[in-house]
């Protein structure tokens, strides 16, 4: 046997080998991960007896007059813009609802007014 084809044949092995050590390696993955089975999520609140509380809402609709308690943050929807007390058209702004706070609005997609 020559030099040229011993080193083919040595090559050939070595690359059958390698492929043969994925697929295994492959095949040990996918089988771990099918016997692992759905993940599991957490329950929710009301079905673990409610050991935790209820979120807040953060807004209510809007109505004609003074601001409902604990929600003082005006947004006219139309605009997209909010207002908080003592800002300059806070009073003349019709709200379509009333935020508990400027960062209740905020994460909600509305931007604050200038002024």
């Amino acid at each position: 046997m020559s030099a040229s084809v011993l080193r083919r044949l040595v090559l050939v092995v070595s690359v059958a080998a390698a492929a043969a050590a994925m697929v295994s390696w492959w095949r040990q993955r996918s089988d771990a991960t099918i016997d692992a089975g759905p993940p599991e999520w957490p329950a929710w609140p009301e079905a673990s007896g409610g050991s935790e509380p209820a979120p807040t809402a953060t807004w209510i609709a809007g109505s004609d007059g003074d601001a409902p308690d604990g929600y003082p943050v005006k947004l006219n929807g139309s605009s997209g813009i909010f207002h908080v007390p003592g800002g300059r058209f806070y009073e003349r702004t019709r709200a379509d609802r009333w935020y508990a706070t400027a960062d209740d609005a905020v994460a909600d997609g509305y931007r604050q007014s200038k002024t």
